[in-house]
């Protein structure tokens, strides 16, 4: 009669080849989480950025009249804030100027979102430009309208 042996179960080194696959497995999809939410983050905070510059700009659009100079705010509460600085310079072409609006996170890692772009302002005419420019001026300072 012939007695057989149970061969039956896992040996030492299949189970430590299979922990050795699983943590291989499980530290690569820690990492392309930890990445995924990092990534999402990034992605959230630029878009808010982005809607703080554009807003800006609407801002400045919507006064009616653009002043050379550069202004700075922040905008949010708490762990949200974004803090913006504006630089409004004139160019070549008269009525033309060109905006740089930076938008930088509260972390004060540096800028999260840069706009640039231009804004036409009519030039004031010579006969009222003195009395026009500095009711601008005092507009502005006041937060009153043009």
């Amino acid at each position: 009669m012939k007695t057989f042996r149970a061969c039956a179960g896992f040996s030492l080194v299949e189970v430590m080849c299979a922990i050795l696959i699983l943590g291989v497995a499980l530290a690569g999809l820690t990492q392309g989480l930890t990445t995924a939410l990092r990534s999402s983050k990034e992605s959230e905070q630029q878009t808010a950025a982005a809607w703080i510059a554009a807003g800006q700009i609407e801002i400045l659009r919507a006064e009616g009249y653009v002043l050379v100079g550069e202004t700075a705010g922040e905008i949010g509460s708490g762990p949200g804030v974004y803090r913006w600085r504006q630089s409004v310079s004139a160019t070549r072409i008269e009525g033309l100027h060109e905006v740089r609006l930076v938008v930088e996170g509260s972390a004060g890692g540096g800028a999260i979102y840069e706009l640039r772009t231009l804004l036409f302002d009519p030039p004031i005419s010579e006969s009222s430009s003195d009395t026009k420019r500095s009711d601008r001026s005092a507009n502005r300072r006041s937060g009153g309208a043009p």
